[in-house]
């Protein structure tokens, strides 16, 4: 494929900002694109002041370029302030997630900024790509509520939406090709084994720990047979859950903690039955999903992204609703393992990327 050059900027180069672009530069040459990246640590830190480290990071001419990708970390409008010879480039900006819908557990005024920088790149931005359609939603929804904050001199919001609106599409994450190429093979137990529950998720208090552990200690509790993989990377702080999931039911525990390899972190999702998602903040679910494809079947809430990807029969309404679930699956490991979810993965390929790296998607 001909991209010509493409400048990649991440402010955030870790987790599935990381993943995305290291499966969009497989599809490339080192002549076709140039990568300008920062480590993935203080999140917040990352989105107030990378603009200007990056600025300089930048070469001198970028005459070269024809098209600059990066993700909605990154305050777009800074970065163009401070780099005006970037005009001539196509801005295009993925949304992994969006900041007006966080689930904030102490609203401050610094809180205020990061959904604002996000709704003024978008407006900088020439095209803007989001992750699910409730990504997509949500961000819109929430400009005018955003901007309610203000205590004057609000802008038209509608005029804001109807800009953002008409140059936004879903743009699924990439993940089919991968996960196709797998050679893991999902691990067949006999009736006996006992029910085997993972949870593959960042350790912080979006991904509502708190429910996790409040359905295993009842399970613990009645008695219940079962195996817990807790698969994911402890930032700065552990939520208390997490730790008490590690304390009080450690006699369950398989695994705990960061795979130190993708090919044990997919041996560990396709040794398990059951993937669960307790989580107050998702756009799309990467690791949900590779868990799907590996041979376990979902359980998750039904909120957020999750209807739009997962069968009604995989939606839980309550906590109370989880734990009857997989109070009913170890009960009886056999229903779960003969179970097979339909989800179409083809819709989450490369092909679409192909298009929009050439300039060619609508």
């Amino acid at each position: 494929l001909n991209y010509t050059m493409i400048l990649i900027v991440e402010p955030f180069y870790g987790g599935s900002h990381k993943q995305l672009i290291d499966i969009v530069t497989k599809h490339m040459t080192s002549d076709d694109y140039l990568l300008i990246q920062m480590k993935a640590k203080k999140w917040h830190w990352r989105a107030r002041t990378s603009a200007l480290w990056l600025s300089q990071q930048l070469p001198e001419d970028l005459s070269q370029f024809r098209m600059l990708l990066c993700s909605s970390v990154l305050n777009l409008c800074e970065l163009q302030g401070l780099r005006p010879d970037l005009a001539h480039i196509r801005k295009v900006m993925y949304f992994h997630e969006n900041q007006l819908s966080y689930p904030v557990q102490h609203m401050k005024a610094r809180d205020f900024q990061y959904g604002y920088n996000q709704i003024m790149s978008a407006l900088v931005s020439d095209e803007l790509c989001f992750n699910s359609e409730y990504n997509l939603a949500s961000f819109l929804d929430g400009i005018s509520r955003h901007m309610k904050t203000q205590p004057d001199y609000r802008p038209n919001t509608g005029d804001i939406v109807q800009k953002i609106r008409s140059k936004s599409i879903v743009l699924y994450f990439p993940i089919y090709e991968e996960l196709s190429l797998l050679k893991v093979k999902k691990k067949e137990l006999t009736s006996e084994e006992p029910l085997r529950i993972v949870w593959p998720h960042r350790w912080e208090h979006d991904k509502n720990p708190e429910a996790l552990y409040d359905v295993l200690s009842k399970l613990h509790a009645d008695g219940c047979q079962f195996r817990l993989n807790i698969l994911g990377e402890a930032y700065s702080e552990t939520p208390q859950a997490i730790t008490q999931i590690k304390d009080e039911l450690d006699e369950h525990i398989d695994w705990f903690g960061y795979a130190e390899s993708k090919a044990g972190y997919y041996e560990i999702l396709a040794s398990s039955d059951v993937v669960v998602s307790t989580a107050n903040h998702e756009f799309f679910g990467v690791a949900m999903l590779e868990a799907v494809f590996l041979g376990c079947y979902p359980l998750v809430p039904n909120r957020l992204v999750y209807p739009e990807i997962y069968p009604k029969e995989c939606l839980y309404n309550t906590d109370n609703q989880l734990y009857s679930r997989l109070k009913k699956m170890s009960s009886d490991p056999s229903l779960v393992r003969s179970e097979h979810i339909s989800i179409d993965f083809h819709k989450f390929g490369f092909q679409y990327f192909t298009r929009l790296l050439e300039g060619n998607l609508n």
